[in-house]
């Protein structure tokens, strides 16, 4: 895991993901404000890291579909840029990964989002032999399943 962060940037890994979203029929929207990529199996997958700021940017590639977003600390917390929404994360070691838990979110930067909504969120990074693994798994509450997608990635 280590490796994956502390790399200069820029930096780039590949791999494959599994991409399921949500069958509701405010996924579309939800999906196209935060730049979501659509479902697809054994997806050829890239991110591209690279220095953005007094942070990072993450150009992630799933197939043909781009999903961008910034990344900084703020206050003892991760803070991510991804389309619309902007989460902020508390990050957690724990059993050889990293757990990221929703703390606040925004909508346009500026309208804050009711915490509960997001207590259906799992994300988790860990390292797995010589693959940095990842799964994202988003549950709101009003609307089920929006999407889950996971993978492996390797340093290119």
């Amino acid at each position: 895991m280590q490796a994956l962060h502390a790399a200069p940037l820029p930096c780039r890994y590949v791999g494959h993901a599994r991409i399921v979203r949500g069958r509701h029929w405010l996924v579309p929207l939800l999906a196209a404000l935060a730049r979501l990529p659509k479902d697809g199996e054994a997806l050829p997958t890239e991110v591209a890291f690279s220095a953005h700021g007094q942070g990072e940017q993450w150009a992630r590639r799933f197939g043909r579909w781009p999903m961008v977003s910034r990344l900084w600390a703020h206050e003892g917390c991760l803070r991510e840029q991804l389309g619309a929404v902007r989460f902020e994360f508390d990050l957690q070691a724990r059993e050889g990964g990293i757990d990221w838990s929703v703390r606040r979110v925004w909508a346009f930067g500026l309208l804050p989002l009711p915490r509960h909504w997001f207590g259906g969120v799992r994300c988790r990074e860990a390292w797995q032999g010589e693959r940095y693994t990842f799964l994202v798994d988003v549950t709101l509450p009003w609307a089920g399943a929006l999407i889950r997608y996971e993978g492996w990635l390797e340093p290119q």
